[in-house]
C-alpha cells in the first residue's frame, strides 16, 4: 500500500469514527430535547435535527396507527409543537437509549438502531412505561449529520401507578 493510500484509509477510518459520533449527538439532543418537550423547547433546533425531507413514522401495529408517517422537516416540527403547551404534556419524561448499532455505509448516509426505554408523567399525573425498537437513517446535509427517516416501533407499552416518591432514599448508615 502506498503512503497516499493509507493516508486515504486513515482519513475515511476517522471520518467514520467522527461521523458515529455526531450521530450519536445527534440522537442523544433529540432525546433530550424530547425530554424537556415544554413551551420553552427551543423548536427550531429540534426540528433542525432532521433534514428538510426528513420521514418520521410510527410502524407496526400500536404506532403506525397513533403516530402514522410525518413528512417533512416542517412537518415534523408542527408535530412536536402539538407537545409544547401550557402546561406542559409531559410533568416528566426521561428516554433511555440501548442496545446502539450505528453503520456509515457512505460519505453521507448512515443507518443506526436503539432500543428505547421511555419513562412519562403526563400533567394528569398518569404515568406510562413504553419501550421501542428505533430505526433511524441517517444523511449528512449541509456538512452535518441528521436524522432523515426516524421509524419506532412499540415493544411494550403499558400504565404504572407513579415514577418519584417523595420518601427518603434508603442507603446504608
Amino acid at each position: 500500500m502506498t503512503d497516499l493510500a493509507h493516508v486515504r484509509q486513515l482519513e475515511e477510518r476517522l471520518d467514520r469514527l467522527e461521523s458515529e459520533g455526531a450521530i450519536r449527538a445527534c440522537i442523544n439532543r433529540y432525546m433530550f430535547l424530547c425530554d424537556y418537550l415544554d413551551a420553552r423547547t427551543p423548536l427550531d433546533e429540534l426540528a433542525g435535527l432532521f433534514t428538510t425531507d426528513a420521514v418520521w413514522e410510527g410502524i407496526g401495529e400500536k404506532y403506525k396507527g397513533t403516530f402514522g408517517r410525518i413528512e417533512g422537516r416542517e412537518a415534523i416540527g408542527a408535530m412536536m409543537a402539538k407537545y409544547m403547551v401550557e402546561p406542559a404534556h409531559f410533568a416528566l419524561n426521561v428516554h433511555f437509549l440501548t442496545s446502539e448499532t450505528i453503520r456509515v455505509h457512505a460519505p453521507d448516509a448512515a443507518t443506526g438502531a436503539w432500543v428505547m426505554l421511555q419513562t412519562s408523567t403526563f400533567a394528569s399525573g398518569a404515568s406510562h412505561l413504553n419501550a421501542a425498537r428505533l430505526s433511524i437513517d441517517f444523511a449528512r446535509q449541509d456538512g452535518i449529520w441528521r436524522m432523515a427517516h426516524f421509524r419506532t416501533e412499540n415493544l411494550f407499552s403499558r400504565p404504572v401507578e407513579h415514577w418519584n416518591a417523595s420518601a427518603a432514599l434508603p442507603v446504608p448508615r
